[in-house]
Parts: structure tokens; C-alpha cells; sequence
């Protein structure tokens, strides 16, 4: 291939003559110092390039090798517990060789070369396969069983297998095609921007069970759904998508760190290796990806860190896994995009964003998915795409904001008020939605007591009638209500307080089942029915507020997962207390 020369260098834009064979997407190495490339514009044969390092120095004159390959990631065993960068380069190996600073121009493979795995074949010699088929399993981790697929566009008959232990880029089977003997090694290079395939997508019909009540209760998004986290500076929108990553029943986590502070991505190393998984007891890095491109890291692999993670996701989810991606800022990555198309001097759209910013989004998200993989075993896989978008002044109609709400379908409104009031998580319950309920009934009523969904839909009631009586409490005052208004007001207070708000930082509370959520609520609406039925015998309102099982109802939320028996003993004291009340006031 011909060698491009440097014609003009504006922050992180590359412009090169003498690129006439050059294909847009293609990877270059940029000057005598090999830093790495995109192409991402062509004319004729001048190409710009976004450079996914720091090109000071670099001046017109110096040379552009061509590699002739797309930017793509190597996807094989060594994925689970890594941490990379923006461009799948990993982080901890480039410490121990570069020390706290990434050297420019560094050319580290994703998948340690080094490390041996223990192959064990579920295929064996005649047998035919096609593309996606399952060759073998290899324990990557405790949790993880990686299964080793045929690569796509390969269908044939088995020659070779064997069960051995070998390196990454070993020969583990030799099949044969039509085109002759295909050697096949556990590492596979795969496109980032190219969606990986798959036979056929479901309608997502479960679930992605969180621990966090808000959620799971409120606003679900089911396995292979999409959602997104718009809000202000400090409302929450990190310390939601780190208990998403934490508790959420994924089989496998990639969190992307896109453009937001380093020590947010610090907080998730420290804590994760630390925290035990709830469904299998083991550390939770043990099944998790990190990708880390933060705010003092290139913004050029910023735009890419977000494809080199749903890129990795896909893998997994072709495996028969439920995966759960977390992008974290995905504003960063449209800022990013625009600081590019600017410097290309594209014409602007938005506030300055790309016209082609809505597609992007678009995209990205179309990626995730409840789908029926390649091969000929039918395993489902699903991908659930989870981000975070951080609007400017937490303005709702920023183009970031918009355009994502076109294309996912829950939508987590996080409000500086509620964050302000310590209310936390800050989501909203009036401007908040799911559009996954009707997907998800079958589920719930297959597995969840009948009056679940009942209450949840009473739940919902309860709050929206609380704001509009708020409204009236402004103007005259609380005392200027009924009895059976202010027992809303009081029921929607526990509902919030003692149901919704969640403390991420205890170590209780942090997580909660699907069998405690409905205990929680229940209870909360057996003592409501209860004092609906006293208020109409003829109590008092203010002794009706002065039951002292309220204070235990307020504490429930700290019992143990273990301990839920104990919520037959606050329900005894709720019975006895007020039959105490109803005969002292003498009700039958």
C-alpha cells in the first residue's frame, strides 16, 4: 500500500496527501512514532484522520502507514476482568510497562498472548458446523464459561479438535470448507462499527431484575431493552449506572467509561474487586469488562470507546449470555463528535452538533437486543443498553436528549429537586416511563404474587394524586383537607420514603429483592386499607398517624434478605395495634 505524508495537523484531525487507496474507517499508523488512526473522511486522495492519541510534535511532511484493516477488537478468553481503553488496549499491562503515563504510539495486543487456557471441545471430528456454532468452553473465570464460536461466514465439517492446553492464538480445530481447511484459533478480530450478526431478534419478555425498588417496580427495562439516565450535575446519574453494574441479573457487565471523571472510574476498580454478586457469591469483576476513556484520556477514542464496548457486549450475548451495557456519558461521546465535525468543518446542526448525531444514536442503540444467536442450537442471547446522558443544566430538550428518547424505550428522569432533598435515586415517579410493561406481563404474573402489578398501578395512583393535593396544601394548608386526603398525603410519604428511596451506600439497602420490594409495598398497603376502614368507623385522624408501627414499617426496609420473616411480626404489631385503637374508640 502507498504511504500517505502529513499535510496539515489540527488537534486530534490528521489531514494526509497521497492516500488514494485508502478505505474510509481504515486504521493508520501516523508518523515515525505509529499513533493510532482512523480514517473517517476521503477526498480523492487526501484522507482525514482522527487520531486516537495526543499528536503534539507530529508536523506536515511525516509519513501515514496504511494497515488496510478496519478499527476492530480481538474477542476471545482474556476479556473478563480487563480494563481498557477507548481503543482495547489494556490498561494494567500498559502500567507495567509505561509506568502512570500511556506512551504514545504503543502497540499492545488486547488478549494476553502469554496466559494459557484449558480448551475442552463440545464438537467433535466429522461433525458439521457453521458460523456461530459453539467449538468448545474454556473457564475464563469462576462465573464465566467462554464459549469458543465458529467465526462467522465459516460452515463446513470438523477435521481436527482437541481438548488441550493452549494459547489464544493456538490452533484448537481445523474445519473444512468449500474453499478448503479453515485453521481456527480461540482470538477473532470483529469491526467495531459493524453490528456482529444474528439470526433472528425477540421481543424482550423478562425483566432486567436491578435491586433498586424505583426500578424494578416503576420502570423496568426488560433483558435486551434500552434505557437512558438524563440528568443535571450531581443528581445521581454515576452512582445509578455503578448500582446498575453491581446488582443488576446480567451473566455478564461492560461499563463504559466515556468521557466522564477518572475518579468515577477509580470507584468502580476499588469497589468491584471488593463487592460479592447476590445470584453467585462470587466478586463481581469476575464477570465484568471495564472500558475506560475518561475525561483526561484522548477525546478522538472517545467516539470509539463506545463501539469497542457494545462490540465486546455483542460477543458475549452471542454466546447465549444476558449482557448488560452501561455507557457513561454518552453526551461525552456526542461532545466528542462534535469537537471532530467541527474540525472537519462540517456544516452544523444543533448546537453545533452533527447533523448525523441522531443516526448515531440511533445505531448505537439498535445494537442492543433479545436475539436468537448464530448456529444451529437455537440459544437466546440478549443485550440491554443502559446510558447515561448529562444535558447541559439538565435541560430536556438538549439534541442529545431528544434523540436518544426517540429510540429507547425507558426513560429515568433524574431531578436535581429530589436530589437536593437527599431523595435518592432522584428519579422521578410523575415524569419517568417504561414502555415495557405489557412486554413484561406474562413475566410478572407467572412470578410474582396476582396483586403485584395491582399495587404498583395503586402505587402509582397514590403519587400522582399527592402532587395534585399538594397543590391544594400550598394554598390553604394542610388542615383544610379530609381525613381520607391527608391518609393519602401520609400513605404517599411512606411510599416514597420508606419504598423509593434507596441508600446505594448501605450495605442492605444498596440491594433489594424482588420478593422483599413486594413485601415492602404490601405491608405499606395493609396498614393504608386498615386505617381507610378505621377513618370510615370514626378515628381520629391524628391517632391514626400516631400508630407506632408506622416507625417499624419506616425501618423495614433494613431487614436482611435472610430475615424477611420478620415482616410477619411488624404485620402482627400493625393487627393488634389497632384493634387496640378500634376498641378503645369502640369499633367492632
Amino acid at each position: 500500500m502507498e504511504q500517505g505524508v502529513i499535510i496539515k495537523v489540527a488537534g486530534p484531525l490528521v489531514v494526509a496527501d497521497k492516500m488514494g487507496d485508502a478505505r474510509m474507517f481504515d486504521v493508520v499508523r501516523v508518523s515515525e512514532k505509529g499513533l493510532i488512526g482512523e480514517i473517517i473522511e476521503i477526498h480523492e486522495e487526501r484522507a482525514s484522520i482522527q487520531v486516537y492519541e495526543e499528536t503534539r510534535d507530529i508536523g506536515p511532511g511525516e509519513p501515514v502507514l496504511q494497515t488496510g484493516q478496519p478499527l476492530s477488537v480481538e474477542l476471545g478468553p482474556g476479556l473478563i476482568e480487563s480494563i481498557y481503553d477507548g481503543i482495547q488496549r489494556p490498561l494494567d499491562v500498559i502500567y507495567s510497562e509505561a509506568g502512570n503515563y500511556i506512551t504514545r504510539g504503543l502497540d499492545i495486543p488486547g488478549l494476553d498472548r502469554k496466559k494459557v487456557w484449558h480448551f475442552v471441545p463440545v464438537k467433535k471430528s466429522g461433525d458439521p458446523v457453521q458460523g456461530g456454532d459453539i467449538l468448545g468452553t474454556i473457564q475464563e473465570s469462576v462465573v464465566v464459561e467462554h464459549r469458543i464460536p465458529v467465526p462467522v461466514g465459516i460452515d463446513g465439517v470438523i477435521e481436527e479438535i482437541q481438548e488441550g492446553e493452549c494459547h489464544v492464538e493456538d490452533l484448537i480445530c481445523r474445519i473444512r470448507t468449500d474453499h478448503g481447511i479453515r485453521d481456527i484459533s480461540m482470538i477473532q478480530k470483529w469491526p467495531v462499527r459493524r453490528p456482529r450478526d444474528y439470526r433472528k431478534k425477540l421481543v424482550p419478555d423478562a425483566p432486567l431484575t436491578t435491586g433498586q425498588r424505583v426500578i424494578d417496580t416503576f420502570f423496568p427495562v426488560g433483558k435486551g431493552g434500552t434505557a437512558c439516565v438524563p440528568g443535571p450535575f450531581g443528581s445521581g446519574k454515576t452512582v445509578i449506572q455503578h448500582q446498575l453494574a453491581k446488582w443488576a441479573d446480567a451473566d455478564i457487565i461492560v461499563y463504559v467509561g466515556c468521557g466522564e471523571r477518572g475518579n468515577e472510574m477509580t470507584d468502580v476498580l476499588m469497589e468491584f474487586p471488593h463487592l460479592k454478586d447476590p445470584r453467585t457469591g462470587e466478586i463481581l469483576m469476575k464477570r465484568t469488562v471495564l472500558i475506560a476513556n475518561t475525561s483526561n484520556m484522548p477525546v478522538a477514542a472517545r467516539e470509539a470507546s463506545v463501539y469497542t464496548g457494545i462490540t465486546i457486549a455483542e460477543y458475549f450475548r452471542d454466546m447465549g449470555y444476558s449482557v448488560a451495557l452501561m455507557a457513561d456519558s454518552t453526551s461525552r461521546w456526542a461532545e466528542a463528535m462534535r469537537e471532530i465535525s467541527g474540525r472537519l468543518e462540517e456544516m452544523p446542526g444543533e448546537e453545533g452538533y452533527p447533523a448525523y448525531l441522531g443516526t448515531r444514536i440511533a445505531e448505537f442503540y439498535e445494537r442492543s437486543g433479545k436475539v436468537i444467536c448464530l448456529g444451529g442450537d437455537g440459544r437466546i442471547g440478549a443485550l440491554t443498553t443502559i446510558g447515561a446522558v448529562s444535558p447541559p443544566g439538565g435541560d430536556l430538550s438538549d439534541p442529545v436528549v431528544q434523540a436518544t428518547l426517540r429510540v429507547v424505550k425507558v426513560f429515568w428522569s433524574l431531578e436535581d429537586k429530589l436530589a437536593y432533598q437527599r431523595h435518592f435515586p432522584a428519579i422521578s415517579w410523575l415524569n419517568s416511563y417504561s414502555l415495557y410493561h405489557e412486554n413484561l406481563e406474562h413475566y410478572y404474573r407467572d412470578n410474582l404474587p396476582e396483586d403485584f402489578m395491582e399495587m404498583r398501578q395503586e402505587a402509582m395512583r397514590l403519587l400522582q394524586q399527592e402532587a395534585e393535593l399538594a397543590e391544594i396544601v400550598r394554598l390553604v394548608g394542610v388542615d383544610a383537607l379530609s381525613a381520607k386526603d391527608r391518609l393519602i398525603l401520609e400513605t404517599a410519604k411512606s411510599i416514597r420514603e420508606d419504598f423509593l428511596h434507596q441508600n446505594a451506600f448501605d450495605e442492605i439497602d444498596t440491594y433489594t429483592s424482588t420478593t422483599k420490594e413486594y413485601q415492602l409495598l404490601k405491608i405499606i398497603f395493609e396498614l393504608h386499607y386498615l386505617c381507610e376502614k378505621m377513618l370510615d368507623g370514626g378515628v381520629l385522624f391524628r391517632d391514626v398517624q400516631s400508630l407506632a408501627v408506622r416507625e417499624e414499617i419506616s425501618r423495614a426496609k433494613f431487614i436482611p434478605e435472610e430475615r424477611l420473616v420478620e415482616f410477619d411480626a411488624i404485620r402482627a404489631h400493625m393487627t393488634s395495634e389497632v384493634e387496640t385503637l378500634s376498641r378503645e374508640e369502640g369499633i367492632v
